[in-house]
């Protein structure tokens, strides 16, 4: 049966499968974890828009808003998305550009959800293992630590998922598609001029 949502973002089980195995690797299993989110970045802004309209389709809402400098949706599907052998996936994060260094484009990471209560035992546990960090800002309860993978794909871990961290500080997510106004995009510029953004 055709799976409108991988022919515009692609093959996403294979991609949380493969981030799964690159985790066992390292020793680490999240069989035990829910998952919080899969996110996938987009190198233009037009290309954003048009992304966005077409996952939209296939959702019941978007709670977009302005992080790092730029709109980042947070799309709700009609149906939780279905990967490593029957876990939810209730939410995309689309990220649009400006990109503030190498990422990889498309499927950019996959998040999974440790649990408040196991996070920090989770971290102590894993450390030499993790890449780093991630501070979200003064609002953000997850401020995941993550792995960065060679192909530039990061796996995030979170104390809470993306979703109910959002809703922690702005309420709860509303039914419909619910854009930032008045964004206009941006440019990359350093002390030398302006930079391709990375593909």
């Amino acid at each position: 049966m055709a799976d409108p949502m991988e022919d515009i973002i692609g093959d996403y089980r294979a991609f949380a499968a493969l981030q799964r195995d690159r985790l066992a690797t390292r020793g680490i299993d999240i069989t035990p974890y829910g998952l919080s989110h899969l996110a996938y970045r987009v190198p233009e802004w037009d290309q954003y828009v048009h992304v966005r309209g077409l996952i939209e389709r296939h959702a019941v809402a978007n709670h977009e808003n302005v992080w790092n400098g730029r709109p980042i949706s947070l799309i709700v599907p009609a149906e939780p998305l279905e990967v490593l052998d029957g876990k939810a996936v209730p939410l995309i994060e689309l990220i649009a550009p400006v990109h503030q260094r190498v990422y990889k484009m498309g499927l950019e990471h996959l998040g999974v959800v440790v649990g408040d209560d196991t996070f920090d035992a989770f971290v102590e546990a894993h450390k030499p293992v993790l890449t780093g960090q991630q501070f979200q800002g003064p609002n953000s309860t997850p401020d995941p630590v993550y792995i960065l993978f060679e192909d530039f794909t990061h796996v995030k871990f979170y104390r809470l998922s993306l979703r109910a961290s959002v809703e922690l500080h702005t309420g709860p997510f509303q039914d419909g598609f619910h854009h930032v106004d008045d964004w206009v995009p941006q440019q990359v510029v350093t002390a030398t001029g302006p930079n391709p953004l990375p593909r």
